[in-house]
């Protein structure tokens, strides 16, 4: 059997972490989802099975039964060592509106001295492309996106908000995500998204899962408050389609 490529370590009595090499990276990525997609739909069938992926980390998670999680570790490079090579999972695109407009905006200046560029390159920058959705945490729905341009990269801010307003979306290091909610937060605010990716009583709650794809259009105020008023009456029309992975 040859070595898996990740390492099986206990997380408690009730979990096992699986971790690859510790790099943003969407091969990584995508080998981790597949083989969470081949568990779930021949491994582990029982509903009890909780698997959560992020960037290069796979958890799982079985609270009502220790042993089945015990039994695992022997199990699981077996199991990935089985994959059909071709094993990577159904992605989505999605295409996200979002206003950059400085009332929406509180650091769109700096970020724009700090970097060396105008407000409007900022902006082109930042919607030039996609981005992966490699988590999901810290709170629930914040969307961990991948693959920021190197003329946007800039370390979190050196004194943290207590206050981010929903829908804030931010730059730290080499991600770029969006705030599903207030809250404490130390991204730099480049622009606001009028739309909500996760919604407690929505089945499943997060309109994005990790692996999809992100593309930021800017949108004028106007757009951004016809589309924020459709949330909150439920027929905005999220835009999507399959993902290139």
């Amino acid at each position: 059997m040859s070595t898996p490529p990740f390492k099986i370590k206990p997380y408690g009595p009730a979990a096992l972490l699986l971790e690859w090499p510790n790099r943003v990276d969407e091969d990584i990525l995508m080998d981790i989802l597949g083989f969470r997609s081949h568990l779930l739909q021949q491994r582990l069938l029982e509903p009890e099975w909780e698997l959560i992926p992020v960037y290069h980390s796979l958890t799982i998670i079985n609270r009502n039964d220790p042993a089945a999680i015990r039994d695992l570790i022997q199990l699981l490079p077996q199991w990935h060592e089985s994959l059909p090579i071709e094993h990577k999972p159904e992605t989505q695109y999605w295409e996200i509106p979002v206003c950059y407009e400085i009332s929406l905006a509180p650091d769109l200046l700096e970020v724009s001295e700090k970097l060396g560029l105008q407000p409007q390159q900022v902006v082109e920058a930042h919607t030039a492309q996609p981005y992966r959705v490699y988590g999901i945490g810290f709170l629930p729905g914040f969307l961990y996106l991948g693959g920021v341009p190197e003329a946007l990269k800039l370390e979190r801010r050196a004194e943290p908000r207590l206050h981010v307003e929903k829908g804030s979306v931010g730059l730290a290091g080499a991600q770029t995500g969006i705030y599903p909610q207030v809250s404490p937060g130390g991204w730099h605010i480049i622009g606001n998204c009028p739309v909500p990716l996760f919604t407690p009583d929505r089945n499943p709650p997060c309109v994005v899962a990790p692996g999809d794809q992100i593309r930021f259009r800017a949108v004028e105020k106007a757009e951004y408050d016809l589309h924020k008023l459709e949330s909150e009456i439920g027929i905005y029309n999220y835009k999507t389609g399959h993902s290139s992975a």
